[in-house]
């Protein structure tokens, strides 16, 4: 099984300037690199120069925070609307239980 390989930031970096003065096929035969993951390299830099090529995923703390905030936030509306639906069941099955009794 192959193992994929692992670049670097710098790495990645160095390839995009080297865009500016050769093609893309060159640098992809130069380094041995598919060109969508050229394309890809390219996409993510300038979507975002400074977050680009942050690591193994690895999130800034502050956007991990966000993200998990967010998540709470849904479990919570979650939460919140089934308690909802259940007090609304409750609260009808209590008013057919009285009707019976006064009956």
């Amino acid at each position: 099984m192959r193992t994929r390989r692992t670049f670097t930031r710098e790495f990645k970096l160095s390839i995009l300037q080297e865009l500016q003065s050769k093609s893309a096929v060159e640098i992809c035969r130069e380094h041995n690199i598919h060109p969508v993951l050229l394309c890809s390299w390219k996409r993510d830099y300038e979507r975002d120069p400074k977050g680009a090529f942050s690591g193994k995923g690895n999130l800034w703390k502050e956007e991990a925070k966000i993200i998990q905030y967010e998540r709470l936030i849904g479990q919570l509306y979650a939460e919140n609307a089934f308690l909802k639906k259940t007090s609304a069941i409750l609260q009808q099955k209590n008013a057919e239980e009285k009707k019976r009794w006064l009956k």
